[in-house]
């Protein structure tokens, strides 16, 4: 064992057992937007942080109760929490940073000097970001989820035409999760064909693409990932082998190149990145709040 003096030695103890911090993320809505702005923040510390979302905070009641709740995981943790809050409601808002613990308004933040700026009081309605129900947008997410879904995974060679971006990459390459992101958050129509030993033979791509080479955006990805997620899902398979991986990733990215497809490695990259690649080079406008 290493010699500490006693003193040192006990705080080396204390950091190995000591609690993460707990974070709260206090919201009047859902709180995603919330959670998702606390977590690039947080991400800047190399430390673990114990996250809670408390969602439909609407009321004074409500906000009592999250206080409450915030003050006993400080009595457990024995140190302060930290907290996000986005709390339209002056009264909750209020009652939250009552609370003992580090209390990060968003709104006053962000929304009180935009206000002196643009010379206009916000609205203050609780909720305001996510009542969109009824709004094109919102219909318009909801018809990209279902384009999407409908054409996974080369499902279907249907209103290929109304596809906003067709991705293309060997299996599990990451094709299906971002479709689907790109249809969630940003309302874009993301069909996704898989490109196989079979296109690989015959150097071509999938003949459904053809008449639509300027939509397509392709994945690949480390041979050895691949081997790694395919195994998880078919452990010893043909599929799954390394051999075969680095086969279909190297044809894939041959066949790419000759048709002068852009595309990315997914390997390093998280879902949003992706999505973020892609929306860059598709250009799509985004949408007027």
């Amino acid at each position: 064992m290493q010699n500490y003096p006693l003193g040192a030695r006990s705080a080396a103890l204390l950091r190995q057992t000591i609690m993460p911090p707990t974070v709260f993320v206090v919201s009047d809505g859902t709180g995603i937007t919330a959670e998702t702005f606390a977590h690039s923040i947080l991400s800047q510390f190399n430390m673990k942080f114990k996250l809670l979302r408390v969602p439909f905070v609407d009321s004074p009641d409500k906000a009592y109760e999250a206080a409450q709740r915030i003050n006993a995981a400080g009595e457990t943790q024995g140190s302060r929490p930290i907290v996000f809050t986005t709390l339209v409601d002056s009264v909750s808002n209020s009652i939250v940073k009552g609370a003992n613990a580090l209390v990060l308004d968003m709104f006053q933040t962000f929304v009180e000097p935009l206000e002196i700026e643009l010379n206009i009081k916000s609205s203050h309605e609780i909720g305001r970001g996510h009542k969109d129900a009824d709004s094109d947008e919102y219909r318009g997410r909801i018809a990209a989820i279902n384009y999407s879904l409908e054409h996974d995974d080369g499902q279907s060679n249907r209103n290929l035409a109304d596809a906003d971006v067709i991705l293309v990459g060997v299996s599990r390459s990451g094709k299906t999760p971002t479709s689907l992101y790109l249809a969630m958050q940003y309302g874009v129509k993301a069909a996704n064909y898989p490109l196989i030993p079979d296109d690989f033979e015959r150097g071509k791509l999938p003949s459904g693409l053809a008449p639509f080479r300027d939509k397509l955006f392709g994945l690949s990805i480390d041979p050895q990932r691949l081997s790694q997620i395919r195994n998880e899902r078919r452990p010893g398979s043909k599929y799954a082998a390394i051999e075969n991986c680095r086969y279909e990733v190297n044809e894939a990215e041959q066949m790419m190149r000759r048709n002068g497809i852009k595309w990315l490695s997914s390997t390093h990259k998280s879902i949003e990145e992706i999505a973020t690649t892609v929306l860059q080079e598709i250009k799509i406008e985004r949408a007027t709040y």
